[in-house]
C-alpha cells in the first residue's frame, strides 16, 4: 500500500490555539469564568466539542454546554478573517509532497465550517483528497478512528505513511493508529511530544528530519 500525509488543522497547519482561546474566553466571560492558556492546553486542546462539554463543563446540562461551544465556533469563525499564515514550511512541503504524487488529508476535530473556512482562509483547500472530521464518525480523537479512517481513503497504509499533530489528544490518535507521528512545538515541549510516542518533535516543516522520515516510509512501502 502506498504512502499518506495526514495534518492535523489547528496547532499543526496553523496556530489558531490563540483565536481559539480568545472566542472561548468571550463567551466564557458570560458565565463567570475564564480559562489560561496551560488549562486550554491540558484540558481543550484538540478535543471535539463533545469531549470538551464532558470534560470541561460537567456542570452544565449537556444541551446547555453545547450550545454554548456552537456559539464559540461562530465566535471563532467570526475571528479568523484573512489573518492566518501556514505554519513554516507547509506550502514547500506540500509542493514536495505533490511532486512525490504523495496524497495527503486533513484529520481533525474542528466543526467542519470550520475546517472548511480556515483551509479555505490559507488557500490549499484544494491540496488535501479527504477532510476528516473526528465528530462526523462514531469516535473523535483521542480515538485512532478519524486516522483510521484518512488511511482508508487514500488507500495508505499506516506504517509507511506520516501524521503530524500538535495536541495530545491527536498524537494519540495517530500513534494508537500506528502511523509514525511528527509532533509539531506549537504547544507542548518536545519531551512531552516524545513521552507520547511521537516519532520526531519539529518547531516546523522546515526541519530536514520530516522528509527524511517521509522518504524512509515510502522506501519502505517500495
Amino acid at each position: 500500500m502506498k504512502t499518506a500525509l495526514l495534518f492535523d488543522l489547528d496547532g499543526t497547519l496553523v496556530d489558531t490555539d490563540h483565536l481559539h482561546l480568545d472566542a472561548f474566553n468571550q463567551l466564557f466571560a458570560e458565565h463567570g469564568f475564564q480559562v489560561d492558556r496551560p488549562t486550554y492546553t491540558a484540558r481543550i486542546m484538540g478535543k471535539p466539542n463533545s469531549g470538551i462539554a464532558e470534560a470541561f463543563l460537567p456542570h452544565m446540562p449537556r444541551a446547555e454546554a453545547l450550545a454554548l461551544l456552537t456559539r464559540k465556533e461562530a465566535a471563532y469563525r467570526d475571528m479568523v478573517g484573512e489573518q492566518l499564515t501556514p505554519i513554516a514550511g507547509l506550502i514547500h512541503l506540500l509542493d514536495w509532497a505533490d511532486g512525490h504524487r504523495i496524497p495527503c488529508g486533513v484529520v481533525t476535530n474542528a466543526p467542519r465550517a470550520n475546517a472548511e473556512l480556515v483551509l479555505a482562509a490559507l488557500g490549499i483547500s484544494q491540496r488535501f483528497q479527504t477532510l476528516v472530521i473526528g465528530d462526523e464518525l462514531a469516535h473523535a480523537k483521542p480515538h485512532p478512528l478519524p486516522y483510521l479512517t484518512g488511511l482508508e481513503r487514500l488507500g495508505a497504509s499506516a506504517a509507511h505513511s506520516v501524521a503530524f499533530e500538535d495536541s495530545p489528544s491527536g498524537l494519540r490518535a495517530a500513534v494508537d493508529a500506528r502511523i509514525p507521528a511528527v509532533g509539531l512545538m506549537t504547544a507542548l515541549a518536545a519531551a512531552q511530544i516524545l513521552e507520547i510516542g511521537a516519532t520526531l518533535a519539529v518547531a516546523d516543516f522546515r526541519d530536514d528530519r520530516v522528509r527524511d522520515l517521509i522518504l524512509q516510509r515510502m522506501a519502505d512501502a517500495a
